[in-house]
This record gives structure tokens, sequence and C-alpha cells, in this order.
């Protein structure tokens, strides 16, 4: 995804320096229209860049509430067995 976002910059800029030199005439109107291609250029790879993002957050926390689940099966079982442990203790007294 980087990588298609990155040659869409690189063609956009090579297709400015391109039309520069074909119209030489006009250049006000040629860097207006480089500016408005820059900035939605721009705007499309923040966009990309944002739900790639976000997308690894995700992911990130499915793994870290997969992870925490099992610490918590741990624990829980430990706790049964130290309740269990106790249980035995006060009623042996």
């Amino acid at each position: 995804m980087k990588v298609s976002l990155l040659l869409l910059l690189a063609c956009t800029a090579v297709l400015a320096v391109g039309t520069r030199a074909e119209t030489p005439e006009e250049p006000k109107a040629l860097l207006q229209k480089v500016q408005e291609l820059a900035e939605k250029a721009m705007a499309m790879a923040k966009d990309a860049f944002t739900r790639v993002r976000e997308s690894e957050v995700a992911q990130q926390a499915r793994q870290w509430l997969a992870d925490t689940a099992e610490l918590s099966k741990q624990r829980l079982g430990w706790l049964k067995e130290q309740l269990g442990e106790l249980r035995k203790k006060t009623q042996s007294k």
C-alpha cells in the first residue's frame, strides 16, 4: 500500500515537470494545477496511511486481548487452586 502511494506521488511530480516543460507561457495556471494535484495526492496518502494505522492498531488490540484472555484464564485457575487449598485448611481446623 505504501509503495503504491509513493509511486503515485512520484508520477504526479513527473507529470507536473513534464507539463511545465510543454507550457511555459502559463506558469500560474500550471502551478495551481500542480498544487491541486499535490494536495489531492497528499489527502489520499494521509487517508490511506490512517486506514493502515487503524488496521494495525486494531490488530494489536486483538492480539493484546487474546494474550490477556489467556493470562486471565491462567490466573483464574491459580486462584481456584488457592481457594481450594484455603477451604481445605479452614475445614480441617
